[in-house]
Formats: C-alpha cells, sequence, structure tokens
C-alpha cells in the first residue's frame, strides 16, 4: 500500500517537529513548505492526500492560499490549523469548503483522528461494512431459507435493501456481487412464495392475506379522515422501497416519518390494474364487474388510468365518506407549479391527491433512450438519478410548503420496478399484450416451471377479454421475448427496468405517512 502523502504549511514549521515524527512513525510521507509560494510549488510537481494549512502567515495567509491551493487540487482535503476561535474565520474557512479545523496547539492524536477521518474514512467505512455484512451473510442465507409469511419477506427485503445501500458507500466489489446472488436468491424464494399463496391471498373475504394496494384508502386514509385530518395522499408511480431510503434524509429535514410500511401490490404489478385498484378499493375484476364504464380493457385503445378520480369517488361514496377532495396528475414540472399555485384553494379540501408520474417515465425512458440507458446502467445509478429528480422536482416545493401546515401526508406507489436479465421464450396469438413481465392471451406457448401461470384470472381478481385468456408472470429477473427475432429483443431488453411480474422489487411498496416537523 503506498504511503499516505502529506503536505504540512506553516510558517512555525520547526515548532511541529514533535507532530511530524510522531505522523513518519505511524507510516505517513510528510512534506512541508512554510510559506504560501513554496507551498504552491510543492502542489504543482507533487499529489498529496491531504494538506495541513496554518490560518494565521505571514504574505499569503491560510484564508488568501486556500482558494490557490483549490485551483490547483480541488479534490484533496484541506485541514485549516488556526489559533484563533474568531466565528468569523471558521465561517469563512468552511465556507471555502475546508475538510476539518484544528484549534492550536493541536496534539498528535487530533491531527491523526483528523487524517482518518478525511483520508482512511472509505477504506475504514469499506472494512468495517464487508466485516459486518460477511458476518451477515450466512444469516440472512438461512432467513431466506426459512421464510414462510409475507411479513418474513418484507423484512428480508429490508434487510437486503440496507446492506445494498452500505456497500454502495463502499468501493469494494466482491461483496456487491456477493450481495446481489443473495438478492436473486431470495428473489427465487419470494416468487416460489407468490406462486403458492396468491391466489388464496385473492379469495373473496380471505383473511388470509397481507396488506394489499387496493386496501390503501380504506386502512390507512379513511381513519385519518374520520379522526379529522387533513390529508396528503402523494403516489409516486413506479416508486421502490429503495428508492424511499435515499429520499428519507431529504424527506425528514421538514416532515417526522410516523409510520413505515411494505404492503404488497397486485398482479399484475402494472399501472393499469395496482393503480386503477387502489383508487377504487377494490380488485380489477371487481372495477370491471361494478363500474364497466371506468375499466379499460388491454384491447381497448387510448389510456387505461382516465378515470382515476372517478374512482375515487365511486370509493368515496360507497364508504359514505361526504367530503371534498382534489385530484392532480403530474407529468412535467408546469403541472409540480400549477399544484403549487392551487395549494391555498385546495387545502381547504380535507383530501388531496397528487400523482407523480416521473420515475415511471424514467423507468420507461430507460428502456428507449441510450443517454438514460447510461446514466441509470445499474440500481445505484436509478436510485441516484431519482434523488437528483427529488432534489429539483416540484414535489419537493410542494413538501416544503406544506411543512407548516396541519396535514398528514401519506406516500406511496402503486408498483415497483425490476432489471431484467434473463430471456424466456413465449408464442401467443396477434393479440397477446405486449408487456416484457406478464402476458395475456388466448393460446400461450411456455414452459410451466419458468412462469406463474393463471388459466382462470378471475381466481387471482383479474378481469379476461375472452373466454380462454390466460395470464403468465415472469419471475425473477426474467424477462418475455417471442422466437421471432429472439436476439434482436433479447439483446434490446437486457438489462432495462420493467414491471408487471413477481419480484421483492415489484410487489413489496412503501406506504409512508408523515407529519410536519413544525
Amino acid at each position: 500500500m503506498n504511503k499516505i502523502k502529506i503536505l504540512w504549511i506553516d510558517d512555525e514549521i520547526d515548532l511541529l517537529k514533535v507532530q511530524i515524527l510522531f505522523l513518519e512513525a505511524k507510516g505517513y510521507q510528510v512534506d512541508t513548505a512554510n510559506n504560501g509560494e513554496d507551498a504552491l510549488e510543492l502542489l504543482q510537481e507533487q499529489k498529496f492526500n491531504i494538506i495541513f494549512l496554518d490560518e494565521h502567515m505571514p504574505g499569503l495567509t491560510g484564508l488568501e492560499l486556500l482558494p490557490k491551493i483549490k485551483t490547483i487540487t480541488p479534490t484533496t482535503p484541506v485541514v485549516m490549523v488556526t489559533k484563533s476561535e474568531a466565528e468569523d474565520i471558521m465561517d469563512e474557512a468552511i465556507g471555502s469548503k475546508i475538510s476539518d479545523y484544528l484549534i492550536k496547539p493541536v496534539n498528535p492524536n487530533q491531527i491523526l483522528l483528523s487524517i482518518k477521518k478525511n483520508v482512511d474514512e472509505k477504506r475504514l467505512v469499506t472494512e468495517t461494512t464487508t466485516s459486518k455484512y460477511q458476518a451477515e451473510f450466512r444469516k440472512l442465507a438461512m432467513q431466506i431459507n426459512d421464510c414462510q409469511t409475507f411479513e418474513e419477506w418484507s423484512e428480508i427485503y429490508k434487510k437486503l435493501v440496507y446492506w445494498e445501500l452500505e456497500l454502495e458507500r463502499t468501493s469494494e466489489q466482491t461483496m456487491d456481487e456477493i450481495l446481489s446472488m443473495q438478492k436473486d436468491e431470495a428473489n427465487l424464494g419470494f416468487s416460489k412464495f407468490v406462486k403458492s399463496n396468491y391466489k388464496s391471498w385473492m379469495e373473496e373475504d380471505s383473511e388470509n392475506h397481507p396488506f394489499m394496494v387496493h386496501e390503501v384508502f380504506k386502512k390507512r386514509i379513511f381513519p385519518l379522515l374520520d379522526n379529522n385530518e387533513n390529508v396528503f395522499l402523494i403516489v409516486i408511480d413506479n416508486f421502490r422501497f429503495d428508492q424511499w431510503k435515499v429520499l428519507q434524509p431529504l424527506i425528514s429535514d421538514y416532515f417526522s416519518l410516523e409510520n413505515e410500511e411494505i404492503i404488497s401490490t397486485l398482479l399484475p404489478t402494472s399501472t393499469q390494474y395496482a393503480r386503477n385498484a387502489m383508487f377504487a378499493g377494490l380488485t380489477p375484476l371487481q372495477i370491471s364487474e361494478m363500474f364497466p364504464h371506468l375499466w379499460s380493457d388491454e384491447k381497448e385503445e387510448g389510456g387505461k388510468n382516465e378515470f382515476e378520480k372517478d374512482l375515487v369517488e365511486t370509493l368515496l361514496k360507497r364508504y359514505r365518506k361526504d367530503i371534498p377532495f382534489s385530484f392532480n396528475k403530474v407529468f412535467n414540472d408546469s403541472h409540480g407549479k400549477k399544484v403549487i399555485s392551487n395549494l391555498k384553494t385546495n387545502l381547504r379540501k380535507q383530501l388531496n391527491i397528487v400523482v407523480y408520474n416521473f420515475v415511471d417515465m424514467l423507468s420507461h425512458a430507460r428502456t428507449d433512450m441510450q443517454m438514460i440507458r447510461e446514466l441509470a446502467k445499474d440500481d445505484a445509478a436509478y436510485r441516484s438519478l431519482t434523488k437528483t429528480w427529488f432534489e429539483h422536482s416540484s414535489l419537493l416545493e410542494l413538501m416544503r410548503e406544506l411543512r407548516n401546515k396541519d396535514v398528514k401526508i401519506v406516500i406511496t406507489t402503486d408498483h415497483g420496478t425490476i432489471k431484467v436479465h434473463n430471456p424466456i421464450k413465449v408464442i401467443g396469438e396477434k393479440d397477446t399484450t405486449t408487456n416484457l413481465r406478464y402476458k395475456q392471451g388466448k393460446s400461450l406457448d411456455y414452459k410451466k416451471n419458468e412462469v406463474f401461470a393463471v388459466t382462470k384470472p378471475e381466481e387471482i381478481g383479474l378481469p379476461k377479454s375472452n373466454m380462454s385468456s390466460t395470464f403468465i408472470f415472469s419471475m425473477n429477473r426474467d424477462f418475455f421475448v417471442y422466437p421471432n427475432n429472439y436476439n434482436h429483443y433479447m439483446k434490446y431488453y437486457r438489462d432495462t427496468f420493467q414491471h408487471g411480474g413477481i419480484s421483492m422489487e415489484e410487489m413489496l411498496i412503501p406506504l409512508l405517512t408523515f407529519k410536519p416537523k413544525n
């Protein structure tokens, strides 16, 4: 391992021999300069891992030298060392992006701590995180094998997301690969669990089912309304639990998290089925039977989510909730600004519903646009893009506006998405649905062990387009490809984000309740 190189700039460098000898004994290489000009010369000639800079020097002061240092080596951490504790000097130094601040006289251990914090931090984090995950790996493997309930699978998924985010902070690629394999193993087990249990979940009047997306209003929104709370329901289309975890620190600046849950969406994990079910409080089959004019079959032209507000009205009417509400869909920034401009009026209504489609559009763009493919090449990059969007979005603006209002905010989604990798062949007639993660059609030809097949859609709460309709759902990271032009479509869709099938990423969705901190 190469020695860490330190540059120490101080006009009284001779008085620092004890500290320098201490660092050299610890294995560090220390170069010194007793004025700004000599320091800049050294920086032009060599690379350093960290710089200690005296604030009070004749000629160029530390604060005057700092921007010149940053011009030459902008990413090298600079630790300001000063005799003064004056607040204005501290403010100016921190504003100039110093990495640390030490007050003279500094003892060797203070210096060592600063080096470890600013130079060794990534290595120490990597070693510690890797060691902890290695210790957890065997325990997780046993839990995956033993999982028998929805709640247990939810806990497994939470743990896997936790380690995914922790290992993302490190540079240890081997552990990333091991975690990815463990996640695939978990998804295989989860898919078998869903295949074995989903039909029983969807039996009429069944109590043997997890909290599902079509119960969100009944179980979470209506109790708040009955308690005379003003409620903002924010539905972020295609929003995964791991994406929520990267947004959590940003939202926690303004809101206290009252409740974090993982609930199950419906199959197919697509907007047409899951989001309509949420807003109707019914399964897709029940919607098509009770309100056929509000349900669009997959064969029909036009959008499949055009009647969401009407479905909410039927839901409120069925539960005798005579309350005013607003309903808005946000597809771009101007739509979002309009929601904010109408906020004063809408806050007079007890229930406000806002649907944000950006994450869903990002997922589809990831398939269709080469630039987005490169920007969101993996789950980590996909999360990063979501965070960047949120930081500059009208949704964050809306939440800032709501932070001083007497409201409860509920954030959820209709389904998640997964990066697919393994093509599996299917043959169907011309009117077979085009989704890559599920198919509905007649005379479908497939390998039974590769899919979750449902020959009687009504058994899982789904309408059928004709008497012999069958639904098949892909699992894990599989996706459907027709034999015609197989290689072309396999290469085009491999490693894109898709939804509609069975995986933890698609089915285990966040449901979050907040109250403003103020």
